[in-house]
């Protein structure tokens, strides 16, 4: 069986943000076993799983990010939206669009101190849709 589900994210701040419970109010029911995947339809936001627990890794992250892909360099030619407009094309693209977690006893396999982050690149990003297939 193959179930889908669309996710519409309100709009969130620039930053890494734990959506574990927004993906799972989502979906109605999770089988035994089985497969779900989240696709991120964006090309400047990504998915990622990391620590649930410390917020201070999420803040790392975006200074870690902005430190490798800093804004506003001279070299940058896309830059008609904005100085955090490619860079965040850039870190969508190191970070991923896609995450595929096991789902074992009716819940996602995630680990003790894992969750899923919604990885907002832009400054003003709006409201991201995330696809949702569950494979059973």
């Amino acid at each position: 069986m193959i179930e889908q589900y669309e996710l519409i994210l309100p709009r969130y701040n620039r930053g890494y943000h734990l959506i574990t419970s927004q993906i799972e109010k989502k979906i109605p029911f999770l089988p035994e076993k089985g497969i779900i995947n989240l696709f991120i339809q964006h090309t400047s936001a990504g998915l990622t799983i990391n620590e649930n627990a410390d917020p201070s890794v999420r803040t790392d992250f975006e200074q870690i990010m902005n430190h490798i892909i800093p804004e506003g360099m001279t070299y940058y030619t896309h830059t008609i939206e904005g100085n955090d407009d490619i860079p965040a094309h850039i870190k969508s693209s190191l970070i991923g669009c896609s995450l595929t977690i096991p789902i074992r006893n009716h819940k996602l396999s995630l680990g003790t101190w894992q969750g899923i982050y919604l990885c907002e690149f832009r400054n003003s990003g709006g409201n991201r849709k995330i696809l949702i297939t569950l494979y059973y």
